[in-house]
């Protein structure tokens, strides 16, 4: 696949997050003005500058043009506004619409924005009927299956085919928590133990409640900018070297694997438009919206051998000194999941990696990353692959 020179690729050039956890009295598009006001900021820039703008969706305050609202209420008049819709990919897929923009010319400076006030907006019962929908409607949902519930399929297939433990598993929640307790953003800080995860109440065997991840309010923005409008910015070094997406099915009933799925193909793309390997990344930011989802992942992007990644896990391969250091802000599973939001998350912490700005969380002598993101059931996967020029 041949590449473009770095000084050709669109950059990132400022992220911004509100607090996530339980956040009363917020509003979605409050949270979108308080995330989108800290990207520009970071990035040295108005919004007078900002010409793109790309949303995602909101499930307490749903609308059919959120990316027209989200504008409209920070006073922007944007030369392309779009709101994509997948799922927990959302965030990466974002980021690849607006690095698109941004590399041909057609915007120079796209803001990108999610959030939503899940946990203090909306009732669990109400919360529980909006996300049942992602099942299909004639042989799924009518059994009453929920999204947990759909990845313990995945998760005891996985563990029948390469003998991984309750422990394995238990030992990426308590990583993600480790790192979490360095954030001072993050839903939660309590450190937590293997024997806490597998103590835990059984939400969907074999999955327990801290398999799960949060439900969050939040919200995070990014700006990302033409190659030639990041010299104007506070700091234009990380660029987006590499994009895929892949995509096998819409709903688990129809997948053609339980242990295979398309974030094999979204990263082999990426990788391999940036030309590098999953042995050269530095630093991973992999979507965890249950443990099993990291696991799977690690493995069918390349990142561990079929069956390696648990006992590489037990032995500290993500920690912050480990060998693939991975969701070093608490990832979904402890920095918090607030919807699109929570898939962004990822991004922002990328790049404060690159940049050297992750305070106690950063990883040494960091200047490769990959960020992965996957919507509905591993159905929808978006991976990118960031550099520090």
């Amino acid at each position: 696949m041949t590449t473009r020179p770095l000084g050709q690729r669109a950059r990132i050039t400022g992220v911004g997050d509100t607090a996530f956890g339980e956040l009363p009295g917020s509003s979605v598009l409050g949270l979108h003005a308080e995330a989108a006001a800290a990207a520009l900021a970071d990035a040295g820039i108005t919004t007078r500058e900002i010409d793109g703008i790309v949303c995602a969706y909101s499930l307490v305050e749903p609308h059919l043009m959120l990316s027209s609202v989200v504008a409209e209420y920070l006073g922007l008049r944007p030369a392309f506004s779009v709101a994509l819709q997948l799922g927990g990919a959302s965030g990466c897929a974002m980021i690849m619409q607006a690095a698109l923009l941004a590399g041909t010319g057609r915007c120079r400076h796209v803001l990108v924005v999610a959030g939503d006030n899940r946990l203090s907006g909306m009732s669990r019962d109400g919360a529980v009927a909006a996300l049942a929908r992602v099942g299909h409607p004639q042989f799924e949902v009518p059994y009453g299956a929920t999204i947990p519930a759909y990845y313990a399929l995945v998760a005891s297939r996985y563990l029948h085919e390469h003998g991984a433990t309750m422990e394995q598993l238990a030992s990426i929640a308590v990583t993600m928590r480790r790192h979490a307790t360095l954030h001072a953003k993050a839903h939660m800080r309590q450190p937590i133990t293997a024997a806490d995860v597998m103590a835990s109440r059984v939400i969907a065997s074999p999955l327990r409640l801290l398999d799960c991840c949060l439900v969050s309010d939040g919200a995070v923005a990014a700006v990302v900018s033409a190659p030639d409008a990041a010299a104007g910015t506070r700091d234009g070094r990380v660029a987006v070297i590499g994009m895929g997406q892949g995509h096998t099915h819409e709903h688990i009933s129809q997948a053609p694997s339980l242990t295979e799925f398309g974030c094999h193909d979204a990263a082999r793309r990426a990788l391999g438009e940036a030309g590098v390997r999953p042995a050269d990344v530095h630093v991973a930011e992999i979507y965890d919206s249950f443990t099993i989802t990291l696991l799977v992942e690690l493995e069918s992007m390349g990142f561990f051998e079929r069956g390696g990644a648990g006992p590489a896990i037990v032995a500290g391969a993500l920690g912050l000194d480990g060998t693939l250091p991975t969701n070093t802000h608490g990832g979904l599973l402890s920095f918090g999941h607030s919807g699109a939001a929570g898939g962004l998350t990822h991004v922002v912490e990328a790049v404060r990696q690159l940049r050297g700005e992750a305070e106690r969380r950063q990883v040494r002598d960091a200047e490769l990353a990959f960020v992965h993101g996957d919507g509905g059931i591993l159905s929808a996967h978006c991976s990118l692959v960031l550099a520090r020029t």
